[in-house]
């Protein structure tokens, strides 16, 4: 079965620009319906995909923190080379990561970090998640179950070495957090599976952001910006993204 591979998506309206990053394993559709409605309310959105990511899990191991970090880093510079002076940067899990890390290396209007991982522990691994997603594309290629099962633990013996990058990217950003002082919105689902949802307080008490806030959603899913609660979600961090300095 063929797939059709995402691609990254710019959105122009206004001059106020906002960066939008994906999460781990995932790619710009993680972001699209926000990048849109963002849209209708006169910001141009941008949507990055990180190396490794968009194609069928084995790519996934191609990439890395490193790769991921410059990636991010091309994506605020192209949007500073089309003329966007004022940037904010709003991103899901991994994403929330880099651009918290974006925010202290660069200067940015503000920072939404959603359903992003600080607190790493038993019960939120991180290789869970890759784990499930493996196993879903598999399925998708019509595999069998044994097929699957072989195949998945294969690549995630061979992701150790990708997982130990994330969790020190995680650490650098974590330790980096009162570097923070862009205005900080911290969005995080009560009921996150992937991560540990106290991730979001430990964000929110440790960036020097004034202002900052945090807002917590039920029924909403690690995926926020797909689930349940985006509408909600999306209308937020519009509002969130208006009460802005943008001059």
């Amino acid at each position: 079965m063929k797939m059709q591979q995402p691609k990254p998506f710019m959105f122009k309206e206004g001059e106020r620009a906002v960066l939008l990053l994906h999460g781990f394993t995932g790619h710009s559709a993680d972001v699209r319906m926000l990048g849109r409605f963002l849209q209708t309310k006169g910001y141009t959105t941008y949507a990055p995909i990180y190396r490794g990511h968009g194609g069928n899990p084995e790519q996934l191991l191609e990439g890395g923190a490193e790769a991921w970090w410059a990636d991010v880093q091309d994506a605020y510079q192209k949007l500073k080379d089309e003329g966007y002076q004022k940037i904010a940067v709003a991103g899901l899990s991994l994403g929330g990561i880099l651009g918290l890390k974006l925010s202290y290396s660069d200067p940015v209007v503000g920072i939404v970090p959603m359903c992003t991982p600080m607190i790493l522990d038993e019960d939120h691994r991180l290789d869970d998640g890759f784990r499930f997603y493996a196993s879903q594309y598999k399925q998708r290629e019509g595999k069998s179950d044994d097929v699957i099962e072989e195949e998945v633990e294969v690549l995630v013996k061979k992701s150790a070495p990708l997982f130990s990058q994330i969790t020190e990217l995680i650490n650098e950003v974590r330790q980096s957090l009162d570097l923070i002082y862009a205005p900080t919105f911290v969005v995080q689902a009560e009921d996150d599976q992937i991560i540990n949802p106290e991730s979001a307080t430990y964000i929110y008490d440790h960036v020097e952001a004034d202002p900052k806030e945090i807002n917590w959603y039920q029924d909403a899913g690690h995926a926020i910006t797909l689930g349940n609660k985006r509408d909600q979600v999306h209308q937020d961090i519009y509002q969130f993204l208006e009460s802005l300095n943008w001059d």
